[in-house]
């Protein structure tokens, strides 16, 4: 009987991993008590190594979850599939095998490498599978010297100890799996994100400012440097930052955006480096605040000029050390975040008045990058004009096709306050206002109307007004049959002869553009 060659030691190894085993039912504990169970369990039988092998069932796939005397390398190339190799055959059966010299056993694949040369030929190898009720999810198995005996001892003990390892095993490999598809999932959006919002969609332009834009984006994507982005407010810079997250080795980790001026005081603070619970009324529990939810990816501080000065020196830290204490707490907390900060305000003005700290400054623009105001990059307006009415018409489910000639000469020759925001606004509400797939001038905001009659000597009278959109819809239907006289009579229900009148008043014929 095997409790003859040391009942004492076994008893009191099996009763040290059934305590192990009481009460892991939180995710944290799971590796840390298998890989107790399997430093306990080489204690007990003097092993040389052992692995504790798990099913991925998503995949089909076995790996190893936890091991003993394994380095990282060995223990990530113990992958095996259902009926491959000593373990796939013991998973796959649900038999256990135990083999006198490894070196004799054909089926015996040395995957992980760890056994080689004349080692190999002394070596002893036992494997039992790990059991939830009638199914197999994973396997224990250990290397043991040479014995020339029967291993039966040792196989009564692994058979034990993988019964008493089961409901963690099956946590981890729940937990396993879970990761494996969201890893999937998440792979799987971030290629969608970087097809639909590559740097070419991110921020979308191709005049000579734009390129020069482009050009250093690209040069900073791939270093960790701290980019600080200067312009107006409106003109694209939360997408210049995502297409710098997006393009850099960090695409595929967290990029949280904050809105300095949207948070109020006395909470901005807490919502960036996090508090303890009880550090203040209302803290009932420890809460993490952006700093370490960005952690391994990209912060982005918009309205970075609006931070107080009591965060300005805490944050200041955070860009020197990547350290911080959350409110509250004694802890240092550590995070490896890449910052991009954004501002639509003069920084130097704001260190003049002492509102905006010098240093910070100087820790903030270490690349800076200046986005172009809409007014300055003219040629790019239609550009994104197409690009929000192809945005737009898809989310109202409506088929937009154009842009009428007199709306492009008054949507190019505005100068854009608001820049890219208020185009996509006024093309917003245009695509909404639309009801024969053109958008029209009189589909745009008047603040763009006003802007043509201020550009002549003086106001048009109503009858021009009339007359010019009596031209646009005329023309437009015109264009859109193809110069077909009756199928534009029935678009805009009038008669033919009246289409005919109005279109060699305007000096229209085939469909010819106003």
């Amino acid at each position: 009987m095997w409790m003859e060659n040391g009942e004492p030691d076994s008893l009191e190894m099996l009763y040290d991993i059934s305590r192990l085993m009481t009460g892991v039912d939180r995710e944290p504990e799971i590796g840390t008590v298998l890989k107790l169970v399997l430093d306990r369990v080489a204690r007990g039988l003097e092993i040389i190594r052992g692995m504790i092998t798990i099913l991925n069932r998503s995949k089909g796939e076995i790996a190893v979850a936890e091991a003993w005397g394994l380095d990282a390398p060995q223990k990530n190339r113990g992958r095996y599939s259902p009926g491959e190799g000593i373990t796939g055959k013991v998973i796959e059966t649900g038999n256990p095998v135990t083999v006198k010299r490894v070196a004799d056993e054909p089926l015996f694949l040395n995957r992980t490498g760890a056994r080689n040369g004349e080692e190999a030929r002394d070596i002893s190898f036992v494997c039992v599978p790990v059991s939830l009720g009638a199914e197999v999810i994973g396997a224990l198995g250990i290397d043991l010297p040479f014995r020339p005996g029967p291993l039966d001892y040792e196989l009564r003990i692994l058979t034990i100890v993988a019964a008493s390892i089961s409901q963690v095993v099956r946590l981890h490999q729940i937990r396993t799996e879970e990761m494996e598809d969201l890893r999937a999932e998440n792979t799987r959006l971030q290629a969608q994100l970087r097809s639909r919002y590559g740097t070419s969609t991110f921020v979308i332009g191709n005049s000579k400012i734009m390129r020069d834009l482009f050009l250093q984006m690209e040069q900073v994507s791939g270093t960790a440097a701290t980019v600080l982005l200067l312009g107006e407010s409106g003109v694209g810079k939360e997408r210049v930052a995502q297409a710098i997250h997006y393009g850099s080795p960090r695409a595929d980790k967290p990029f949280i955006k904050v809105n300095c001026a949207a948070i109020p005081e006395t909470l901005i603070e807490s919502s960036l480096f996090g508090h303890e619970k009880g550090a203040f009324t209302g803290a009932h529990i420890r809460r993490k605040g952006c700093f370490e939810q960005a952690d391994q990816g990209t912060i982005f501080l918009d309205e970075i000029g609006e931070l107080p000065l009591p965060a300005q020196a805490r944050f200041l830290r955070v860009l020197q050390e990547r350290e911080f204490e959350r409110i509250g707490g004694n802890e240092t907390v550590k995070v490896n975040i890449r910052v991009i900060a954004a501002t639509n305000r003069d920084l130097r003005k704001l260190i003049a008045e002492h509102t905006f700290r010098e240093d910070l400054y100087y820790r903030l623009s270490v690349f800076p990058l200046v986005v172009p105001p809409l007014r300055e990059r003219k040629t790019d307006i239609m550009l994104l004009a197409e690009y929000f009415l192809e945005k737009f018409s898809a989310q109202n489910k409506k088929k937009i096709y154009s842009i009428s000639p007199r709306a492009v000469d008054l949507m190019t020759s505005y100068a854009w306050p608001g820049n890219v925001r208020e185009l996509e606004n006024c093309v917003e509400r245009a695509v909404i206002l639309s009801g024969d797939g053109t958008i029209h001038s009189y589909h745009l905001p008047p603040s763009l109307q006003e802007n043509q009659q201020g550009q002549g000597d003086r106001r048009q009278t109503l009858k021009e007004v009339l007359e010019s959109v009596e031209k646009e819809l005329i023309a437009g239907e015109l264009r859109r049959t193809r110069g077909n006289i009756a199928r534009a009579a029935s678009g805009l229900g009038i008669s033919e002869r009246v289409v005919g009148l109005r279109a060699a008043k305007y000096g229209l014929k085939k469909g010819e553009e106003p």
